[in-house]
């Protein structure tokens, strides 16, 4: 069940988001992680106080090392911060000769809320990255970014799922954490229909790195030969007990319990 996945994403030193966590979190789910650095960030939990794009050619060329030796069962995209870049990795994904599975996690606003991606980014994205997806995971935040639409409830979460599988990606996850209730709802569309995953709504800040994780634990998945939903299932369960036991960490948005899957076994 191994599975490889290659993390194209940013990295954050405080280890709870990018490349850090899309790395614990594909080795505590039994996966093999490998990656391409597409900026380097200067944050904790407190926010994000710089970004430094990696050039493009040198995110190429991480690419081609990956792909042309180790391979890969799965990509998984996270912080893209420009349009050339994103145009550079959806023309070299657009050249894989097998139909890898690519999780997008259009990653647009860290969780405390500080900018990771310049203008056109969101337009970027929909036109040459989303085509290319298995999924799609946008927050309720950024699921507005990407269609235009309002999203406030689950009927509207639902509406943007379909816009983005009608641009062309194979499936949307609207995320629903950054809602209200007690209650947080993710609604998956694909092309056969939706389906809703309800969880309780932990009262906590330990929520750095939640959507580089959940992305990163469906791509696991699909890369070990899992279905989309059961993926998709599988990370979401992941993801809240990681919250739950999350270690405390930091003074603002804490880090998940990425290795709660270690410490059970």
């Amino acid at each position: 069940m191994k599975g490889r996945v290659l993390i194209i994403a940013g990295s954050d030193p405080s280890g709870g988001a990018g490349v850090q966590a899309d790395i614990k979190t594909v080795t505590a789910l039994g996966g093999y992680a490998a990656s391409a650095i597409t900026a380097l960030t200067v944050q904790n939990t407190m926010g994000v106080t710089g970004v430094h794009p990696t050039p493009p050619d040198i995110i190429a060329a991480q690419i081609e090392a990956v792909l042309s030796d180790i391979g890969a069962d799965a990509i998984k995209i996270g912080m893209i911060g420009d349009v050339e870049t994103v145009e550079l990795i959806a023309a070299r994904l657009a050249k894989l000769d097998n139909a890898l599975p690519i999780v997008l996690d259009p990653v647009l606003v860290a969780s405390s809320g500080d900018a990771l991606a310049g203008d056109g980014v969101a337009g970027a994205i929909i036109e040459k990255l989303a085509p290319l997806c298995a999924i799609i995971t946008p927050n309720i935040i950024e699921a507005e970014a990407l269609t235009g639409i309002h999203v406030s409830d689950e009927d509207t979460m639902a509406a943007a799922g379909a816009a983005l599988v009608a641009r062309g990606a194979g499936a949307a996850l609207v995320k629903g954490g950054h809602g209200s209730g007690d209650i947080v709802k993710d609604v998956l569309v694909t092309i056969a229909g939706e389906r809703v995953f309800s969880n309780p709504r932990i009262e906590t800040t330990s929520t750095h790195g939640t959507g580089c994780t959940l992305a990163s634990a469906i791509a696991t998945g699909l890369a070990q030969g899992m279905a989309l939903p059961g993926a998709v299932k599988r990370a979401i369960s992941y993801v809240h007990k990681a919250i739950l036991t999350a270690p405390g960490y930091g003074g603002g948005q804490g880090p998940l319990n990425h290795t709660h899957t270690l410490e059970s076994r």
